[in-house]
């Protein structure tokens, strides 16, 4: 006589289903990483190897027509140096990211770069990857 079950509990777990659940979220994020942009400036950066940091404090940015922006914030060229010095007064290793369009004079960069060698504040050129 037979009194065994013919109902076995199986100890298998099938992981197809996690598997795609895993694929279609890297899909998603794949194609939504390059929607995300640090800066709303469109600038078009001239090209360069190299490679820019990721910690940042301030973006400075120069148009094709020289308008200068602080953080999508437009200010004048005169109060710039004035408009830096409040919003790093308090941070500690003070990092600007200059963003330049190509065919802007290379004055109007340099002398953001002057600005910021003479308050010691950390410059990075942003450019392009080739």
């Amino acid at each position: 006589m037979n009194l065994r079950g013919r109902n076995k509990v199986s100890a298998e777990f099938s992981m197809s289903s996690m598997t795609d659940i895993v694929f279609l979220l890297l899909i998603f994020f794949m194609l939504t990483s390059p929607a995300v942009t640090p800066e709303a400036l469109d600038l078009i950066l001239p090209k360069a190897q190299g490679k820019t940091t990721s910690v940042q404090n301030l973006s400075v940015s120069i148009t094709k027509d020289l308008q200068v922006y602080i953080n999508n914030e437009r200010v004048s060229a005169s109060g710039l140096e004035q408009n830096l010095k409040q919003r790093l007064a308090d941070v500690e290793n003070p990092t600007i990211i200059l963003r330049v369009e190509e065919g802007v004079p290379i004055e109007r960069a340099v002398s953001v770069m002057d600005i910021a060698n003479r308050n010691e504040y950390k410059i990075v050129l942003a450019v392009k990857p080739e």
